[in-house]
Order: C-alpha cells, then sequence, then structure tokens
C-alpha cells in the first residue's frame, strides 16, 4: 500500500495531446486544447469524512492517517508529480447542442498505476475553480457529493459499471447554492469527492473537437482511446469496431439500468462514458413506485425527457450523437448501420435480464408477451419496484383468489388497488404461476436466479435525504449505515430498510423532486 503523497503519478493522457499549459482560471473557451492546467483552489480545512477501505485495497493506497496526506483529498497538496487539470468536452443538453462544457467542478490530479498494473484516474469533484467553470465557481455542497460518493459505490455493488468514489472530505467553507434554481440561494456545508474512475472521457470529448472541425485531433483522440482502453481493437475498421463495441456497452449499461430501476436524471452527451460506466451522479434516484414516467430531475419537466422507461431510448440518441462526431474518420452508412445494432444488443440483454428476475430456465417469444404484461400491469399497479421483485421470489405456487393476491402483494402497494387492478394482478399472477410450472429447472434454482438478479437493498432518495440532514447536524450514525448496507445490496441483512418510501417524503425536496445541482 502507497501513500497518496509519495506515489510517482503517470500522466499520460497531458502528455499524449495538447492543452493549456498556463494555469489561468479565468473561464474561456480553448479551441484546440484537450485539457487545461487547473490547480485546485485551497479551502479552510480538508476533514476526512468517508474512505472506502475496499476500493483503496484494489488500488494500493494507504488510508490517510494525518492531515499531510487528508489535505490530497481536498485539493490543499498537490505533489511534484502531479498535474491538475480540466478536461475539455462539449455535448448536447436536453437535446440541444451546448457548445463547450468541459470539467467545471472537477480536476484530475493525476493517474495511479494499481499493483495490477492498472491505471486509474484520480480526480476532485468541487475542488475549485477551472476554464470550464462558465459562471460557476467550481465548488460541491455535502449533500451533493456525499450522493455521488454513496451512489458511486451503490451502483458498483450491485454490479453495474460505474466511476468510483474513493473519499469524501469537508472543507470548513460554506457554498451558496440555489438548490432548485428558484431564486432562494442559500449557504450550505462544501465537500469534495475524490472519485477515480479507468477514464472519464465521455461523448462530449469527441463532439468537441468534431464542432471545432479539429480532425487531426479527432482521430489522435479516437486512436488513443482505442490502443488504451480497447486494445484488443486493430485493423482498418477500427473507427467501426470500436464504436461498435460502445455501443454493445452502452446498451447493456442500460439493461443494468432498468434491471434496478435506476433513473440518471441528466443523461446529456457529456455525462456519457466512453467505457461504458455510469457516470457524472446528480439529480439521479432509484424508481420507488414503478413508473416508467418518472424522473427525479426537476430540469427534466415538463417533458420528462430522461424519465426511467426512455433512457434506453435516449442512450440510442446519445450514441447517434456520438455517430455524429466520427463521421469524418468513418463511412456515415457504415456508422448508422453499426448504429442500428443498438436496438437488438438492448432487446436481446433486456429479456435476458428479466428472464433472470422472473426466474424463467429461458426466454422465448411467449415469454417476451408474458414480460410486457408485468410492464403493462406493474404501471398501472405502481408497486414498489424493489418490493415487488423481492415478493415474487418467495410467491406460493398456487394461489386463491384475487383478494389473496393481492393481500400478499400488500407490502409493496403504495395505494389500495381498485378491482379492475386486483383482477389484473391475479390475472398477471396466475399466467406467471403458469410458466413457472413449465421450468426444467429447480424451483430453488429459479429462486436463487432471481435473488441475484433482483436487489432487496436500494439506496433510496429518502434514506439519503435523512443521512445529510443528519451529517449536517453531525451525526454520522446513519451515513455510516447505509455506506454498509450499500455493500450487500441482495442480502437480507439491512431488512430495516426494506419497506416503501414514507408518504413525507412523496413531496419532501431533495426527496421526491432534485434539480442538476444535486
Amino acid at each position: 500500500m502507497e501513500q497518496l503523497s509519495s506515489k510517482i503519478y503517470k500522466k499520460e493522457f497531458v502528455e499524449a495531446f495538447a492543452g493549456d499549459d498556463s494555469g489561468t482560471l479565468t473561464p474561456r473557451q480553448t479551441p484546440g486544447m484537450f485539457y487545461s492546467k487547473a490547480k485546485p483552489t485551497p479551502v479552510e480545512r480538508v476533514t476526512l469524512l468517508a474512505w472506502s477501505d475496499e476500493l483503496a485495497k484494489e488500488l494500493g493506497i494507504a488510508r490517510p492517517t494525518n492531515q499531510h496526506e487528508i489535505d490530497i483529498l481536498g485539493g490543499n497538496r498537490v505533489t511534484d508529480s502531479m498535474y491538475p487539470y480540466a478536461a475539455c468536452y462539449a455535448g448536447h443538453q436536453f437535446g440541444n447542442w451546448a457548445g463547450q462544457l468541459g470539467d467545471g467542478r472537477a480536476i484530475t490530479l493525476g493517474e495511479w498505476e494499481a499493483p495490477d498494473g492498472k491505471t486509474w484516474e484520480l480526480q476532485l469533484k468541487g475542488a475549485g475553480l477551472t476554464p470550464y467553470s462558465r459562471r460557476a465557481d467550481g465548488r460541491a455542497v455535502l449533500r451533493s457529493s456525499v450522493r455521488e460518493y454513496l451512489m458511486s459505490e451503490a451502483m458498483h455493488y450491485l454490479g453495474i459499471p460505474t466511476t468510483r468514489a474513493l473519499s469524501l472530505v469537508s472543507t470548513g467553507e460554506p457554498v451558496l447554492r440555489d438548490m432548485f434554481y428558484n431564486g432562494n440561494a442559500a449557504y450550505e456545508p462544501g465537500a469534495i469527492v475524490m472519485r477515480v474512475a479507468p477514464s472519464f472521457l465521455r461523448f462530449g470529448n469527441f463532439e468537441m473537437l468534431n464542432a471545432r472541425k479539429e480532425v487531426d485531433n479527432l482521430r489522435q483522440l479516437v486512436d488513443w482511446t482505442i490502443s488504451r482502453y480497447y486494445p484488443h481493437i486493430t485493423g482498418e475498421n477500427k473507427v467501426l469496431d470500436w464504436f461498435k463495441e460502445v455501443v454493445d456497452r452502452t446498451a447493456r449499461l442500460m439493461v443494468e439500468w432498468m434491471r434496478v430501476g435506476f433513473v440518471h436524471g441528466v443523461m446529456n452527451t457529456d455525462n456519457m462514458s466512453i467505457l461504458g460506466l455510469t457516470i457524472d451522479y446528480g439529480p439521479y434516484s432509484f424508481v420507488d413506485n414503478y413508473d416508467p414516467n418518472f424522473t427525479p430531475n426537476t430540469t427534466d419537466l415538463p417533458g420528462r425527457r430522461y424519465a426511467f422507461g426512455k433512457q434506453p431510448s435516449i442512450g440510442y440518441w446519445n450514441l447517434g450523437a456520438l455517430a455524429g462526431a466520427l463521421l469524418p474518420l468513418a463511412d456515415k452508412d457504415q456508422l448508422v448501420a453499426t448504429l442500428e445494432t443498438f436496438k437488438d444488443v438492448y432487446w436481446t440483454a433486456y429479456y435476458a435480464m428479466m428472464g433472470r428476475k422472473l426466474g424463467f430456465d429461458q426466454v422465448s417469444q411467449l415469454d417476451r408477451d408474458l414480460i410486457s404484461r408485468f410492464e403493462k400491469t406493474l404501471a398501472d399497479i405502481q408497486p414498489d419496484m424493489t418490493i415487488f421483485y423481492q415478493l415474487l421470489i418467495e410467491l406460493p405456487l398456487s394461489v386463491e383468489n384475487e383478494d389473496a393476491v393481492a393481500e400478499y402483494f400488500k407490502q409493496a402497494l403504495y395505494d389500495d388497488l381498485t378491482p379492475e387492478q386486483k383482477t389484473a394482478l391475479y390475472t398477471l399472477v396466475s399466467s406467471y404461476l403458469e410458466r413457472l410450472n413449465t421450468n426444467k429447472i429447480k424451483r430453488s434454482d429459479s429462486q436463487e436466479m432471481m435473488r441475484k438478479a433482483n436487489p432487496r437493498f436500494v439506496l433510496r432518495n429518502y434514506l439519503l435525504h435523512q443521512a445529510i440532514e443528519e451529517l449536517e447536524k453531525g451525526d454520522d450514525t446513519l451515513f455510516v449505515k447505509l455506506q454498509e448496507a450499500i455493500k450487500e445490496p441482495y442480502s437480507d441483512k439491512f431488512s430495516e430498510f426494506f419497506q416503501t418510501r414514507p408518504g413525507w417524503a412523496s413531496e419532501k425536496a431533495g426527496c421526491s423532486m432534485l434539480s442538476c445541482s444535486s
């Protein structure tokens, strides 16, 4: 295990590409530049609030034990071998071209080589002004930082590709934030997350270069990305082959989000990872009641572009934007044909995933029809998604009548069922049990498959909200408990959290709806 301060950091991205080395933090356009040097702005006092021991062990990083080391986690200290920078990228935001964006409150310190030879970028989120901060301050608050720290790790333990979070620190400084952009700004405690990924490259990095007609730079970035992160791809068709793999990874990521009920909330192209990772945790949420039209993002109303059920189609749309950025390097028709493979990849993986959630030994066309009936019925009844699928695991193999079925699933319901809903649920469950009886695997094997596909614990927004409120008062009891619960989402060890969203959380700010500043 190495100390953060004694490591010789790599800086292969910086060495490979042109950047603005001036260190000037004044917000500006940076044509021709892949990044700009941006040293973190020191804060009052860096205090360690949370540390991921498991991730640190994987990376070979020793837990900081003195202020000298802790200061690195808050940007108060930069070692000699680090080269702090903010990346330049663009993006489509809510479907509209936004032009240059870039790391407005994220600063990459350097690249850490782990004991297994893999390299990880260490990045501080909330470490101060960068040339891409535009009209913002480059800071982050405790509220958004707790959310990013916990959810990054929660997604990892759910088995979903994601960026990771190594540490959470407080800064000792207040930060002014208008949570809902409604003129009610207030000071909140400042905080910084150190997040970790093999790369933070986004679709927007490639869009930026194409938009500026920097074709040589675009080719250089594509070649570098392929050689570094997709080294198995070679040959004269490597751009198309690489794009196909990005399409595959993105499609499968969407399937995983749908599996657990995760809603990203702000799927702009600058928030789409070129490695197929979940990246940038802002106004995210898990669905409580099963509603395909649910969006947790106030900025996404009333259009609900990024609603739960629309995420796969937005993933496809965003890949189309990436394909457009690659037009100078590949044939248009072939790019379009490659993009169109998204649908087959997604639906094949989606039905296979749903088969595991439902405990089917295989998925036939008839099973696909049954899966569609599940989606339609759940959207109408809107039970708690997590609890419903948990109850389904232990469903008796015979049911008496409509009332008995409604009573069995009562724990998952937010509202009493109408007579029509009772009939629909009973009919669905009866068809499901008929299908289970045709399984060629044991019931116990089917149930084990379901337990691995259906989390029992998800990091609900109301729990996060409670933990944040308590942390702001100096009480970390719930925060610590959630840190442990996220590591075992498929176990029944944390049954105290196995309940529907409480009534008070339905309307409370920060529980039901959030903004992009979250």
